[in-house]
């Protein structure tokens, strides 16, 4: 059934009036005191350019107002897709990803064709150590809310919305892999990027491998069409899995579940709606809510509930149907004290050129 809910939609944060406009991919957390988080790719001229920095904006009063951006992270390379998780207390846990200096510089015609000031920033990355223009996934932590973070701390898996903590205080990382194998030899084949589950027990400090999540059934499907995962363990500690998918449509959500802790998983099957990627939580009254981009006319934001942990799917939530472009998505959610839920997103306010963060508050 298709549901059009009463929603309040507002603004994370927009700078329109800059060269660096560009805000997007962003994740949202709440923590024991009722403060949200919400952390983003900001600051950048365009989808694909070498500015990006993580930022974090901070709302005392459930939503409705939010403080100026405060930078986590600006490296010299463009750090993209963060995602926040809290840990108990004040402490905070953000993750994001950079693409490698060599992808960049091979991307070079395109990102100064879009934005003639790139051409400065990418002259200078032949200055630059190894080390500080590696491509890969991170984690920095945080015990005062945000407002000190520690070293980086690499990652061999990356998801957009980071990883979750379970029932025994771990952490769970369902993630695609990357940059985690070497370049292959002339005539050699590159090894693929696989979809695993990883467990960390000290805050995500340090890493173990699970278990690795299977191909789905799908004629011509490779490793190549699976990307941007995302987990949640259920209260009986299954877990389900969902997977941004571009085969055989171009735009699409796999589901997966494990009910051995992360070790195996099932063979990932088509989700019933199209969108991308998947973000999914599951609130007080037990729904589970999986919310994703809708990159097709309509475009927006939408939201799938089952009432079933997740075996059938029979709501679907339109909660904007009213973006410029399909360049958007990325939401996130999380419950407030009422019940009520806040997704935060990224699209075009009307009359704007580039997207910011925004915000949808809805109810079940």
């Amino acid at each position: 059934m298709v549901k059009y809910p009463k929603t309040h939609n507002g603004i994370v944060h927009r700078n329109s009036g800059s060269f660096f406009r560009y805000d997007g991919w962003p994740s949202v957390c709440r923590d024991d005191e009722g403060t949200l988080y919400t952390v983003y790719s900001g600051f950048r001229a365009d989808h694909i350019c070498p500015f990006g920095k993580t930022c974090l904006c901070r709302s005392y009063d459930n939503g409705n107002t939010w403080s100026s951006p405060i930078v986590i992270n600006d490296t010299w390379m463009d750090d993209r897709d963060a995602g926040i998780l809290s840990l108990g207390g004040r402490r905070l846990l953000v993750t994001w990803f950079c693409h490698s200096r060599e992808k960049y510089l091979s991307w070079k015609a395109d990102l100064v064709r879009r934005w003639a000031g790139s051409e400065s920033v990418l002259e200078q990355y032949g200055t630059l150590r190894p080390d500080e223009c590696e491509g890969g996934s991170f984690i920095r932590l945080s015990s005062d809310g945000g407002e000190t973070w520690g070293e980086t701390v690499r990652v061999p898996v990356s998801s957009p919305h980071g990883p979750v903590m379970r029932r025994d205080g771990s952490l769970l990382y369902l993630g695609k892999e990357m940059y985690v194998h070497d370049a292959p030899a002339a005539g050699e084949k590159a090894e693929d990027d696989v979809i695993i589950a990883m467990k960390s027990g000290d805050c995500g400090k340090t890493w173990q491998e699970l278990g690795r999540v299977p191909l789905p059934d799908a004629e011509g499907i490779v490793w190549d069409h699976l990307h941007e995962p995302h987990v949640l363990e259920l209260p009986d500690g299954k877990l389900i899995g969902m997977i941004r998918g571009h085969h055989p449509y171009p735009s699409m959500i796999y589901q997966t579940g494990s009910e051995d802790g992360g070790k195996t998983w099932s063979v990932p099957e088509v989700f019933p709606y199209h969108g991308l990627p998947p973000h999914i939580m599951r609130h007080s009254s037990g729904a589970v809510i999986v919310t994703f981009g809708h990159r097709e006319v309509p475009f927006g934001e939408q939201a799938a509930v089952s009432f079933d942990d997740g075996k059938t799917w029979k709501d679907l939530y339109i909660l904007r149907d009213d973006a410029a472009d399909a360049d958007l998505g990325y939401p996130a959610t999380v419950e407030l004290d009422d019940g009520s839920l806040l997704t935060v997103y990224y699209q075009r306010v009307k009359g704007d050129s580039f997207p910011c963060v925004q915000y949808t508050k809805w109810s079940l």
